[in-house]
């Protein structure tokens, strides 16, 4: 390409930029007023909008502190009921905590009636240990319903033989003795099989029997003054329950409680012990009512003779009286005539005076 081609083409080009440049500036020039009317016309629109906004902005302020006040109500509402709440829940944890301290002290009670119970135990496992305990216990019912002057503990009859109790009726004994066959029965419950437990049961039934014989040789003494039968008191309900309720014979085809009734005694628990002593007690006040109404009938008769007496002495009292209102009525009578015979004679000695002086006058 020569000098003159390139100089063309620069020349070209220079000519399409200035046109170009003429055109854009006269554009502009066009333009500028449209840009100023736009410019005031966005100058307003953003005034308006501004307005708008500030408005807007003030009823949404408006809207959130409302908004806020309830949030806040509510939050102070639920803050108050979420305090009620912890306060009821730390009330409650405590109440917990303290039924908790109290389980705890009744859990270490639990132990210690469980360690006094096993000690229990081992004592009863001495003969004359609950001997002595079945003693005791029928003393402390005795007591509770008998009078004391109508019982005695330990009494000796003449042939040497002492019984735990007698009952004191108005010409009779009752008498009772304490009876605890526990070894064998607590063998008999914790028996391991079936045909072991059968074992300590035959060997309990021989246990209860030897008692009951014992019992009616011993204490049934109608010579000494006891009622023809005896009461063999058991200490232990459950140990009754098997001598009476369950009753299921023994190797004589009887039961324990018409052998003991054939042998005249009578198998009391604690229970059945109470009720027979309130019976008793019962009649004992009986006894006492006819007693004191015999000392009534006594008295009564030795009132009657007593009237009789001063009936007899008023008797003779209305008597002397009758007799000596007869004397006065005759001395009142006497001292009427009396009376009457002195005033006729003073009036007769003074008609005579006046008669004698009148002569003397005229």
């Amino acid at each position: 390409m020569d000098i003159t081609s390139i100089a063309l083409i620069i020349f070209l080009a220079f000519l399409a930029l200035l046109l170009s440049y003429l055109l854009i500036r006269e554009r502009r020039s066009a333009s500028r007023q449209e840009n100023e009317n736009s410019l005031m016309a966005m100058q307003q629109y953003v005034e308006s909008l501004r307005v708008d906004v500030r408005t807007s902005l003030q009823q949404l302020t408006e809207n959130v502190n409302q908004q806020l006040g309830f949030i806040n109500q509510q939050m102070q509402a639920q803050t108050s009921t979420v305090g009620n709440r912890l306060d009821t829940a730390a009330r409650v944890i405590g109440e917990v905590q303290k039924n908790l301290g109290e389980l705890g002290q009744a859990a270490k009670e639990i132990k210690d009636v469980g360690q006094n119970v096993a000690k229990l135990e081992e004592l009863l496992r001495a003969p004359k240990l609950r001997g002595g305990i079945g003693e005791f216990l029928l003393e402390d019912l005795l007591k509770q319903v008998i009078p004391s002057k109508h019982f005695q503990m330990q009494y000796h009859f003449r042939n040497g033989q002492t019984v735990d109790a007698v009952i004191v009726t108005s010409d009779r004994l009752v008498p009772i003795d304490s009876k605890f066959p526990l070894e064998n029965f607590r063998k008999m419950i914790t028996a391991a099989d079936e045909q072991e437990k059968k074992n300590f049961k035959k060997i309990f039934i021989t246990d209860v029997k030897k008692h009951i014989d014992a019992i009616s040789s011993k204490y049934i003494l109608p010579d000494e003054g006891t009622f023809p039968f005896a009461l063999m008191y058991i200490p232990a309900e459950n140990i009754y329950y098997e001598v009476i309720i369950r009753d299921e014979g023994v190797s004589d085809g009887t039961g324990l409680y018409t052998y003991a009734i054939n042998k005249k005694v009578i198998p009391v628990s604690p229970n059945s012990l109470y009720a027979y002593l309130q019976v008793i007690a019962l009649g004992l006040r009986g006894m006492y009512i006819e007693q004191s109404a015999k000392e009534v009938l006594n008295n009564l008769s030795h009132l009657q003779g007593d009237l009789g007496k001063v009936r007899d002495v008023f008797d003779v009292l209305g008597s002397h009286l009758d007799n000596a209102l007869k004397k006065y009525d005759d001395v009142d009578k006497k001292l009427s005539n009396v009376e009457s015979r002195l005033g006729n004679i003073a009036e007769k000695s003074l008609t005579d005076g006046q008669s004698l002086a009148l002569p003397e006058n005229r």
